[in-house]
């Protein structure tokens, strides 16, 4: 399968059992439900990611070398061709393959080959510290098993984390001159609409998270 399409899966899989295990216990869909159950299994797969980026940093490195050599031979695009490299089934959790995603990406953004940048801290931090807060959010939203008080002060500090660093980060890109070395339809898809919902899923949290403290239930989730 695809390497973009094998990613597809595995968040479509993640989102959907989300949804229906609120369908299972509460008899109902709800809107804000399912775009944070979309929304926090982009996460835990980004995070496994993010993990690939700090323990393959060395090979990441080579490998921008190599695709910035195959674009100027090619002249195609790094980032679509590994997204429709086929991932063998015996390679689907494999490092090499999904620091790759990096190693393309830093075409576009330098920061992720270079262990110096605020883009490969900040990355790295999300991949460790927020895969197990993500997982009880993801089922604190999805069953309520957690005082809804409870539930609201740990998206608050979460989602702020999550729309404080994206937006950090776009400003870092503009003032390291980063812009001007792609085109701009190159911004638009692989910096700009990302890191866009990057931003406005958790500015919209934020809201979300105040409504579960300052009313004491779930009533913003619809249970």
């Amino acid at each position: 399968m695809p390497a973009g399409a094998l990613s597809a899966v595995v968040i479509a899989i993640l989102t959907l059992l989300g949804i229906g295990t609120r369908y299972y216990v509460h008899g109902d869909l709800n809107a804000i439900h399912c775009l944070f159950s979309l929304f926090f299994s982009t996460n835990l797969l980004i995070c496994y990611w993010e993990a690939c980026l700090q323990l393959r940093l060395d090979y990441i490195e080579k490998r921008a070398v190599y695709w910035r050599e195959r674009r100027r031979e090619t002249g195609r695009s790094p980032a679509v061709e590994f997204l429709t490299t086929r991932v063998p089934p015996g390679r689907m959790f494999s490092s090499a393959v999904w620091a790759d995603a990096w190693a393309t990406y830093s075409m576009f953004d330098g920061s992720y080959s270079d262990r110096r940048t605020f883009g490969f801290i900040v990355d790295i931090a999300n991949g460790y510290f927020t895969p197990v807060p993500t997982l009880i959010l993801y089922g604190a939203f999805t069953v309520g098993f957690l005082p809804a008080v409870v539930a609201g002060i740990i998206a608050a500090m979460l989602f702020w984390q999550w729309t404080y660093v994206s937006s950090l980060y776009w400003v870092s890109f503009f003032v390291a001159g980063r812009r001007a070395l792609i085109t701009k339809r190159e911004f638009f898809v692989y910096i700009g609409v990302p890191n866009a919902f990057w931003v406005l899923c958790p500015a919209f949290g934020l809201y979300v998270s105040v409504r579960l403290i300052l009313d004491g239930n779930y009533g913003i989730l619809g249970f």
